[in-house]
């Protein structure tokens, strides 16, 4: 992967990944919740898909511009523009912690697909792909950025099934009030973090 050791690369892109799955905002808290209206397993485990056909769809808008890019300019710019990207959407994450308000917990297919994109894209989560991306666009750029993803996808799926489960099952939310890291103030720090490595990569 171009500036990236290969296995340094890849474990980043699946840990990136299940970080995503850890925050709650990214689905597995509505799937949660869903299951606990239904009483029942399975609405936790389907929920879990429209969420995550709305991540992927986020994150790949992102991984498909940022290898459109690395493949058409000058690689200095592109490295530039990401770093500067990552830095500017951390510092704005830092600043305003707000997420969109959902009406009603009885969504459809199609309304959790819409909840994963939006909140795949009010954290960015796409951007921090594309350091790697653009570092490995060298050769085979599409086959490249589309097993990025499968990483990362792979490393979000997991986490956040077996969070749901586990939350699901033995916990329940009520901890979320006490126990909860801000997710979100770590992930702004990490945008800023990886903007600036993206600089020097």
């Amino acid at each position: 992967m171009g500036g990236m050791s290969g296995h340094f690369a890849w474990t980043a892109l699946f840990l990136l990944g299940c970080y995503h799955g850890l925050n709650p905002a990214m689905g597995w808290l509505f799937a949660v919740a869903l299951g606990m209206q239904e009483r029942r397993i399975g609405a936790v485990l389907l929920a879990i898909v429209p969420l995550a056909v709305g991540h992927i769809a986020s994150v790949a808008a992102i991984v498909a511009l940022a290898v459109t890019a690395a493949v058409d300019l000058p690689r200095p710019v592109v490295h530039g523009v990401a770093a500067g990207v990552l830095l500017g959407f951390g510092a704005y994450r830092l600043i305003r912690i707000r997420h969109p308000r959902w009406v009603g917990m009885r969504v459809g297919f199609w309304g959790l697909c819409l909840w994963g994109f939006l909140m795949s894209s009010a954290h960015g989560a796409g951007l921090m792909l594309v350091p790697f991306v653009t570092a490995g666009a060298s050769t085979a750029p599409y086959a490249a950025g589309a097993a990025m993803l499968a990483v990362h996808t792979l490393g979000y799926l997991a986490t956040m099934t077996a969070v749901a489960l586990v939350v699901y099952a033995k916990v329940g939310v009520s901890f979320l009030r006490t126990a909860w890291l801000n997710v979100d103030v770590i992930w702004a720090i990490a945008l800023i973090v990886t903007g600036i490595v993206a600089l020097f990569v």
